[in-house]
């Protein structure tokens, strides 16, 4: 036994071991999300299900599970998607096997409808509605006559749109901005003890008004859009026979399950997936796209390098090359080894009582006063939550920078100098450049750390839903101290905050597994960094 020790052969067997049950946790991670997620983006056939007693299911079965019926035996149960949400009040509905009389994929062209709002619809396609005229369909409706129904209300919903984003957003920046200006105005009469500028105020009141009878002409413009759209819609009906109409406005997409061929739903998964990655979510984040929590993730995690690696880098230097070895630089180094196992959440108070209300609120008592109560800067946004995670990752940049310079050998300190180099032009010139693969593991390990970090961000700045992103064409463009959303927090509430937690699963796994991914990617990034880094050191040309 002691003999196995002492060779190499038992240690290589364990970082073996160790590494393969790591690739195999990691696989089983991706297998599970990706599979989870096959529900949202893969169409499953409709079935038509016969209950005992006659009545009738139409659904998607979702995924069946031995269960414990009430005489002890064992019973299948059965979780199919039946949408509908109207008539149902839910989404999804379990059965026993055992009550089942029949079950049979639809032959008779069953129709799903991905709806703005309330969910599917899944159910039969009658007919269209044009201007209150109303065309039945005996058979599968032609493609054509659909697609011409769609192109008038995507037009409808474009202009709507334009409206209500660029139009009407425009307009509450500008009248935002003047009511900025009257409460300055307001704060510093009350502070001068003096009557108001009153022609000014006056003027800045004058032209509200002017944007706000603006905005009205938009509001009625917005309002004959919608009853407009309102004449376009399709005529379905249920599995009971019940008609019901739905305005091609709430229509977010439609399509045949049982009918697609291979090509037909390979474009259909490829849809599904862009709009996943480049929509806004909707329906309490269970459907749509997740585009504002990738922005988040990805602007956050930016942020969060460009403050962490400069601080970690400056303070490695200070310590390895300038402190010495006295008894203060011990605990300086152990307390940095400490904050490295520190709890996120600690540093997420740490952030909420510093940043937020110590650094925040001043700023806001300093330049913002005529807003108060209401906090500017003083609330949670996405440079608090960076600057949060930049201290909880910024020990991991310290230890790998360090370890970078006590590597590099002391000859090379000694005949820098020799040949009259300063310490400062030493350390620029020959440390910093030959310690730059270092510095990049640091920040592998601060973007994997950081990346996937969510308690701290709960109470600095990141939201279950932020319409408003953080960089965007409005001056100054860049509004860091404004609130995002995050794909882990986004994980989180889908999975245990729904209201419709069936519903959103697949949202859920596939939510993971990009988070996994986009991860992967900036490590991947950075590790190219440095491996073309070290390869310029190994050449000489650093």
């Amino acid at each position: 036994m002691k003999n196995l020790f002492d060779t190499s052969t038992f240690f290589i067997w364990t970082a073996g071991i160790a590494l393969g049950v790591i690739l195999v946790i990691f696989s089983g991670i991706i297998y599970i999300s990706t599979v989870g997620a096959t529900d949202y983006f893969v169409p499953g056939k409709i079935n038509r299900i016969q209950i005992l007693g006659d009545s009738m299911i139409l659904g998607q079965i979702i995924s069946v599970q031995n269960v414990t019926d009430e005489f002890g035996g064992i019973d299948e149960s059965i979780l199919v998607k039946v949408g509908n949400r109207e008539i149902y009040g839910y989404d999804f509905v379990r059965l026993e096997k055992s009550k089942i009389k029949k079950n049979n994929i639809d032959k008779n062209h069953p129709i799903i409808i991905e709806r703005m709002q309330n969910g599917n619809f899944i159910g039969y396609l009658n007919g269209i509605v044009k201007n209150t005229d109303t065309i039945y369909f005996y058979s599968k409706p032609d493609k054509e006559v659909l697609l011409d129904l769609f192109d008038i209300s995507n037009s409808i919903k474009s202009d709507i749109r334009v409206y209500e984003v660029e139009k009407i957003g425009n307009l509450n920046s500008k009248i935002d901005n003047i009511r900025r200006k009257i409460n300055k105005l307001d704060y510093q009469s009350r502070r001068d003890n003096k009557a108001g500028k009153n022609e000014l105020r006056q003027q800045l009141e004058e032209q509200i008004q002017s944007l706000e009878s603006k905005y009205s002409e938009y509001m009625e413009l917005i309002d004959e859009l919608y009853q407009k759209s309102n004449s376009f819609a399709l005529l379905v009906s249920d599995i009971s026979g019940n008609n019901h109409i739905i305005p091609a406005i709430n229509i977010h997409s439609y399509y045949y399950p049982n009918d697609l061929g291979i090509i037909p739903k390979i474009k259909l998964i490829s849809k599904k997936l862009w709009e996943f990655v480049v929509l806004e979510p909707r329906e309490s984040n269970t459907e749509g796209g997740i585009f504002p929590a990738i922005f988040g993730t990805v602007m956050m995690v930016i942020l969060m390098s460009i403050i962490a690696v400069p601080i970690g880098v400056v303070t490695a230097l200070f310590l390895n090359e300038y402190a010495g070895n006295g008894w203060w630089v011990k605990i300086i180094r152990i307390t940095v080894y400490n904050l490295a196992g520190v709890p996120s959440i600690v540093f997420g108070i740490f952030g909420l009582g510093f940043f937020i209300y110590g650094v925040g609120g001043t700023i806001d008592s300093i330049f913002y006063p005529e807003y108060s109560p209401a906090p500017v800067w003083g609330t949670g946004g996405i440079l608090w939550a960076s600057l949060t995670l930049a201290l909880l990752t910024v020990p991991v940049v310290i230890v790998s920078t360090e370890e970078a310079l006590s590597s590099i050998p002391t000859e090379i300190r000694e005949a820098s100098i020799a040949l009259g180099a300063t310490k400062l032009q030493m350390v620029s010139k020959i440390l910093l450049p030959a310690s730059t693969p270092g510095i990049m593991t640091g920040l592998i390990l601060a973007i994997a750390r950081g990346a996937g970090e969510v308690a701290p961000l709960m109470i600095t700045g990141v939201v279950k839903l932020a319409p408003d992103l953080p960089l965007d064409s409005t001056f100054p463009f860049f509004h860091l101290e404004r609130k995002f959303m995050h794909l882990g927090f986004h994980i989180y509430d889908v999975g245990f905050q729904s209201p419709n937690v069936e519903a959103g699963f697949p949202m859920l796994f596939m939510t993971t597994l990009l988070l996994i991914i986009i991860v992967v990617m900036l490590n991947m990034i950075a590790i190219h960094i440095r491996s073309k880094l070290r390869q310029k050191i190994s050449q000489g040309l650093l």
